[in-house]
């Protein structure tokens, strides 16, 4: 089929691209994508090849707008006909398809693939299919290296000329909140762990969600390098800087479908940490049959591919693997984890300890990891910076560097929120407590968007209890919330208690 539009002038330039801007549903309708390209024919011996972009606004129907590159090299004017013919895909569009059908994948075709997604050249439809190809057929460490390097590349990067040292937890458990311990204790030893996160993807809070109960966490670069350079450390969002930018667009296509491949997951994270000059990193990876990995097999395949992945880009990567029964700390959701976080590090008498002993463990690995001190002195260092309150002192610089409070308390954070107490039907032991399930309880409260919704955990697995005992009490921050959690609370055996 012949297609034939009228010309239309448009003032804009893409730095020496010819781009065709076709009316969006009319492209649609004739399957032309934006970043096709296509044949413009207006004489038998006059044509050139132009990528097609498409708008709901320049153009009218019948209509095709062109880029000064086209219109002033080639003299072309409004009213002018063209004929329009398909000429190919984008590179990016036919490697997806080479690996939805098996293929591998070298470093150029994966290129092309992060660069488009970064610059909003493919749309959600041909991200998600990105997504599920790994689902196809798993990355070898080549591709998880390619995809790494470009997600990285297409972004900012941050060069400290300092040695860098991270620790980051892969997520899955509610709570866990320890890299908010970590990082203060580490940056006051006078060692650089610039930290950028995600916010939370399926789960009630992540450490960028966490951090904004105290602290702005949306820092654009230079505010980013301000606060490192008066702290030596940053807890800010990854989304708002620009590193591994694809990352953030995968992630809001993976959200809506529950989707995180494994192989995904270690792209973002070390994508991020190449972005950041990361060379030592910690990871945190919890393992249980209610977390994202579900078995110790599954762990170690895990962290082989980081430890391989990473030296590739000489960063020397050192996996904890650790059996996740239940949440760790007392409070799931931004306000009640940020509880929680400042209780460990203002030493506070309610401070949930099982937080603390796994937070000195990671920074204890972190420093050892580093050469800062002898294998096995680690823990006892780190448990110094938290009892002498210099991990404490360091917080509160991180938080007034990035416009907090930094003169809060723990048991002001929460405050405000309506409460409902679950108590315990039957006397006995409890036997497990559902990582599942309380998330699922605290997103229908309104975690993570709502701050201080969320749960508190009064009971830990082992724990004797009594009828009446109070097993955990809900936050939400209105009646709708609230009658929202106590559904899922009915539907969801968070705690469960055998005689």
């Amino acid at each position: 089929m012949r297609l034939y539009y009228k010309c239309k002038k448009l003032d804009f330039s893409s730095g020496g691209e010819a781009v065709a801007v076709l009316r969006d549903n009319e492209a649609e309708n004739q399957g032309i994508r934006p970043g096709d390209r296509v044949v413009l024919k207006w004489s038998k011996d006059k044509s050139i090849i132009a990528t097609v972009d498409v708008s709901d606004n320049k153009v009218e129907y019948g209509e095709v707008g062109l880029f000064e590159e086209i219109w002033k090299k080639h003299q072309l004017d409004n009213e002018d006909i063209v004929e329009i013919m398909f000429y190919s895909r984008p590179e990016s569009i036919k490697a997806i398809n080479k690996k939805m059908l098996g293929g591998s994948l070298n470093y150029q075709e994966i290129y092309s693939i992060i660069s488009d997604i970064s610059t909003g050249k493919l749309g959600q439809i041909e991200t998600t299919y990105y997504v599920a190809s790994s689902f196809v057929k798993p990355y070898s460490l080549n591709e998880l290296y390619y995809v790494t390097k470009a997600m990285a590349a297409c972004g900012e990067q941050l060069n400290l000329k300092e040695r860098v040292v991270d620790k980051h937890s892969i997520g899955g458990v509610p709570g866990n909140r320890t890299t908010m311990i970590v990082v203060p204790i580490i940056a006051s030893l006078g060692l650089y762990i610039p930290k950028t996160s995600s916010r939370a993807i399926t789960s009630p809070s992540g450490t960028a969600d966490t951090m904004e109960v105290l602290s702005p966490v949306d820092l654009p670069v230079e505010k980013i390098k301000e606060v490192i350079k008066k702290t030596k450390a940053c807890l800010a969002w990854g989304g708002a800087i620009g590193f591994a930018p694809a990352d953030d667009i995968i992630i809001k296509v993976s959200k809506p479908l529950s989707l995180e491949p494994y192989d995904k997951m270690i792209i973002s994270i070390l994508a991020k940490k190449v972005a950041m000059g990361v060379d030592y990193l910690v990871i945190d990876l919890p393992y249980g049959p209610t977390t994202k990995v579900h078995s110790l097999k599954t762990a170690k395949e895990i962290a082989k591919k980081f430890v391989a992945v990473g030296k590739r880009f000489k960063i020397k990567v050192q996996v904890e693997m650790t059996e996740a029964k239940q949440p760790i700390g007392a409070g799931v959701g931004p306000a009640l984890e940020a509880r929680d976080v400042l209780r460990v590090l203002q030493q506070h008498k309610r401070r949930p300890i099982d937080l603390e002993k796994k937070a000195v463990h990671l920074a204890g690995k972190l420093l050892e990891l580093k050469g800062f001190c002898a294998k096995g002195q680690g823990m006892n260092i780190a448990s110094a910076q938290l009892k002498s309150l210099a991990a404490w002192k360091k917080m509160q610089e991180i938080i007034k560097a990035q416009g907090g409070n930094p003169k809060i308390k723990a048991d002001e954070v929460a405050l405000g929120a309506l409460n409902y107490e679950i108590h315990a039907k039957r006397a006995g032991k409890v036997v497990a407590v559902d990582n599942r399930a309380i998330e699922e309880i605290c997103v229908n409260l309104g975690a993570p968007r709502e701050k201080l919704a969320g749960i508190h955990l009064h009971c830990r697995i082992g724990d004797k209890v009594a009828v009446g005992q109070k097993l955990y009490t809900l936050y939400a921050q209105n009646e709708n919330r609230m009658k929202l959690g106590l559904i899922a609370a009915k539907s969801n055996e968070a705690v469960k208690i055998v005689r």
